[in-house]
């Protein structure tokens, strides 16, 4: 297994250790964890493409090890009522149109390659799960901070379910052939 594969199971890997300091109340290292994971993202790709290691397998499993980071978090945010649940079900039900969309071109022989809108989602996401992460450490440690960190992680908790929308929208009309087979 190549470097870039072995930083995306470690990626999965760290989700179970992000949930439990999420759930356990351990803020800053879920945190932490968080940050490392999705950075791990970051360095795959450039790594993958530098070295000309792309490989089946990083194709599935970097995105979808993003989406298990990203959705983990999502859904104990929803949990505890920092992401209100509706933000969730769009999102989840664009991954799900998307993954039926790609599932039925695959079987096709056509690839549905990741359009620069659903990048540009997921750093949305990546940016937005940390700075809602940050929240209650503002509140107890720097009351003055709070105030703009909580519209700064709305703001991209928002720009990222605006994202979603689109680039949802985006790969239906790109890909609608797709419908017709």
């Amino acid at each position: 297994m190549n470097l870039p594969n072995k930083l995306t199971v470690a990626r999965v890997v760290s989700v179970p250790f992000f949930i439990a300091a999420y759930v356990l109340g351990y803020n800053a290292a879920a945190f932490v964890l968080f940050i490392a994971a999705s950075f791990t993202d970051m360095l795959d790709g450039k790594i993958a493409r530098k070295y000309n290691l792309v490989t089946n397998f990083g194709k599935i499993m970097d995105p979808l090890a993003d989406k298990i980071l990203v959705y983990s978090a999502f859904c104990l945010m929803v949990e505890d009522g920092t992401v209100p649940g509706w933000m969730l079900i769009v999102i989840l039900a664009r991954e799900f149109v998307i993954a039926g969309m790609r599932t039925v071109a695959a079987s096709e022989g056509i690839v549905i390659a990741a359009g620069m809108s659903g990048k540009i989602k997921t750093v949305l996401q990546m940016i937005a799960v940390p700075a809602l992460l940050l929240l209650p450490i503002a509140a107890t440690y720097a009351a003055g901070l709070y105030h703009g960190l909580f519209y700064l992680a709305y703001g991209f908790l928002w720009a990222s379910v605006i994202m979603t929308v689109y680039s949802g929208i985006e790969y239906v009309l790109q890909n609608r052939s797709v419908f017709s087979m």
